[in-house]
């Protein structure tokens, strides 16, 4: 079995006791971070690799940032998505470990979207499809786990009315996350778990993780090679209860060797 999770730890930095906690507890063969926030040469190295991992990392200073943790060696990395040479946010991180290709990605939020972040987030989904599709043509086992920043339904969030106008939910930005799926790719947590509002992000505001008033924008894209390895996956909601905590918390799946 390889367990690979994804979680958005709202900076690295603030967040270590808790990451450090959780990678010593639940032991993720691979783990895919977003919005480490921190430059490469100040992302803690020592300390991860000091509990097995090999990093790898594209950072940002106070903004964006991913990272791949394995158990096994990392190759070939690709450390933005394909389409655009201009765009320099550190949103993406793409290598093999484990016989798998996998991605960290960090998708833009978009709002508000009556500016110029929507385009920008709809221009980006579009590149990641493109590059989705041809990872297929590889046919290797690939797995897209990241903070997508769409809730893919209306069941997706505590409270659909308050979200109509949220980027998260246009109709767009889950068209152009359908039309990923549609290329072949499998969303493995909502193929194994049919039940309605179950979350992975919690605002800070407003009692929201008291109230469990949540959306569910943290994914693991599976290619069809991936998807037939598909064994477990489910929501860790233990990371979020912490003190310090970050507003995201991990998904994780499970894949037969």
């Amino acid at each position: 079995m390889v367990s690979i999770a994804t979680w958005n730890v709202n900076s690295i930095k603030a967040r270590l006791p808790n990451v450090i906690e959780w990678l010593k507890e639940f032991a993720p063969d691979v783990a895919l971070l977003q919005e480490t926030k921190s430059l490469e040469e100040n992302f803690p190295r020592l300390e991860i690799e000091a509990l097995g991992y090999h990093c790898a990392v594209v950072g940002q200073k106070s903004y964006n940032g991913v990272a791949v943790l394995s158990k096994a060696p990392l190759s070939d990395p690709l450390r933005a998505l394909p389409g655009d040479a201009d765009d320099a946010q550190a949103r993406y991180l793409e290598v093999t470990t484990f016989g798998l290709r996998v991605a960290s990605i960090y998708l833009p939020n978009g709002n508000p979207i009556d500016g110029e972040k929507y385009p920008y987030k709809l221009a980006w989904m579009g590149r990641l499809h493109d590059h989705a599709q041809s990872l297929l043509a590889s046919e290797q086992p690939v797995v897209l786990g990241g903070d997508y920043n769409v809730a893919p339904k209306d069941d997706d969030v505590f409270d659909a009315e308050r979200f109509a106008d949220d980027a998260l939910c246009q109709p767009e930005s889950r068209r152009l996350f359908r039309s990923i799926l549609n290329l072949g790719y499998c969303e493995a947590y909502r193929s194994l778990h049919k039940e309605a509002h179950r979350y992975s992000f919690w605002d800070y505001q407003a009692g929201a993780w008291q109230k469990d008033n949540g959306v569910r924008i943290d994914h693991l894209l599976l290619s069809p090679q991936a998807a037939d390895r598909l064994d477990a996956c489910d929501i860790d909601r233990g990371p979020r209860g912490k003190a310090k905590a970050s507003d995201h918390t991990p998904v994780w799946c499970r894949l037969d060797a």
